[in-house]
């Protein structure tokens, strides 16, 4: 996880004043409540600090460079990933970070350990007057949706999911990520060799079957225009249905699972888990013959020691839908509006191929930018329950 020091620093020194004053006000909430420094067992290194340094580089489109948010506080809380999860925790992460760089937030992080540290890490951010207070991950809905009806003058986000109660403090962060899932699936098909592939999942809930949803019928498509029987393990979209580890944190869970797989021949597999999928891409690796599609960051990058089998990652701007709350939030503009990442939006897509460039066959990368601009223009609309 790229960070840079000055970053550390101030959350280091928000750590200590967290951690002073949650003990007033929640004592259990006060062992919870951490730094990502604090998580981290070692120091960034050269590499870590240099590419971003004083010139952080910012995201296309806004300039959040000219916004001063120096006098606004924001917070994040973790799923119980944590931040280093190589997935959708360290990206908005990542997204705080941006923000502190670019626009001067104050930001002060929680990082849970179970589902019982969310709420009372929620309600210490807002006990330490965060102005706005971001949620990490559909399980913190209960937690963040709550704390929004009962503290109306705060600002609230959860990403990968939408509030059960509705409020004109808390906007839900979202992907329609089965617009990208389908394109790495539609790949998936057309790069078997064995003409198996699989998927599954960390829990049986909308942010996750989403993505199921869109490879399974990535793969369909594929199969439907080039007249193949490409198989696909471990989801049955019309039944709702298939394999789950039903643990985001367990990575032993994930190489059984992708073992399972691996000897019912399939060689490319999505882990849609957090860091489960670290363990499918260990199982991967050691099969030899197996590649791994990465969800949520570009696995390529944030699980590099797996690059070598990182055929594409079906990605999330979680960071900059973070970045973009945070700023709406300092320049007046927030609202309940849900954000949702679309390929149109730029909020989801598939990451390059890096190492299988020329491995990927010409014809299957123009069928699949084909296939980006008819879901972008709306003439293919990838159909799912699971939909923002």
């Amino acid at each position: 996880m790229k960070k840079s020091t000055s970053f550390m620093a101030l959350l280091g020194a928000t750590a200590l004043v967290l951690s002073a004053c949650a003990d007033d006000a929640d004592n259990e909430a006060t062992e919870d409540v951490t730094t990502p420094e604090a998580t981290e067992s070692e120091e960034p290194t050269e590499e870590d600090t240099t590419d971003e340094g004083d010139d952080s580089e910012e995201p296309a489109g806004r300039d959040y460079a000219s916004i001063d948010a120096s006098d606004y506080t924001a917070c994040l809380v973790s799923d119980a990933g944590g931040w280093d999860d190589k997935s959708f925790n360290e990206s908005a992460f990542n997204g705080l970070q941006e923000a502190v760089e670019l626009m001067g937030v104050n930001a002060q992080t929680a990082e849970s350990s179970s589902d019982g540290d969310f709420g009372p890490n929620v309600n210490a951010m807002v006990a330490e007057g965060c102005n706005l207070v971001i949620g990490v991950g559909f399980l913190l809905e209960e937690a963040t949706g709550s704390a929004a009806l009962e503290n109306p003058d705060v600002s609230f986000a959860l990403v990968d999911s939408g509030f059960t109660t509705e409020s004109d403090n808390a906007r839900p962060l979202l992907f329609n990520t089965a617009e990208a899932a389908f394109l790495a699936g539609y790949v998936a098909g057309g790069m078997t060799e064995t003409g198996v592939v699989a998927t599954f999942g960390g829990l049986p809930i909308p942010s996750v079957q989403i993505f199921m949803d869109g490879f399974y019928d990535g793969v369909m498509a594929y199969n439907e225009a080039n007249g193949a029987d490409v198989e696909v393990l471990g989801w049955d979209k019309d039944a709702q249905t298939g394999s789950f580890s039903n643990s985001f944190d367990d990575q032993a869970q994930g190489q059984q699972l992708a073992n399972g797989f691996i000897n019912q021949g399939a060689d490319i597999i999505m882990p849609v888990a957090g860091p489960v999928g670290l363990g499918a891409a260990a199982a991967a690796q050691s099969a030899g013959d197996v590649w791994i599609i990465g969800v949520d960051s570009d696995w390529y990058e944030s699980a590099s020691e797996f690059s070598s089998i990182i055929l594409t990652s079906v990605l999330k701007d979680i960071d900059v839908s973070v970045l973009d709350t945070i700023a709406d939030v300092a320049t007046g503009e927030f609202s309940s509006e849900p954000y949702i990442g679309t390929l149109e939006n730029g909020g989801v897509d598939i990451a390059p191929f890096h190492d299988f460039e020329a491995d990927v066959p010409a014809e299957l990368v123009a069928e699949v930018d084909a296939l980006r601009e008819q879901i972008i223009s709306g003439e293919l609309v990838i159909e799912t329950p699971n939909a923002p």
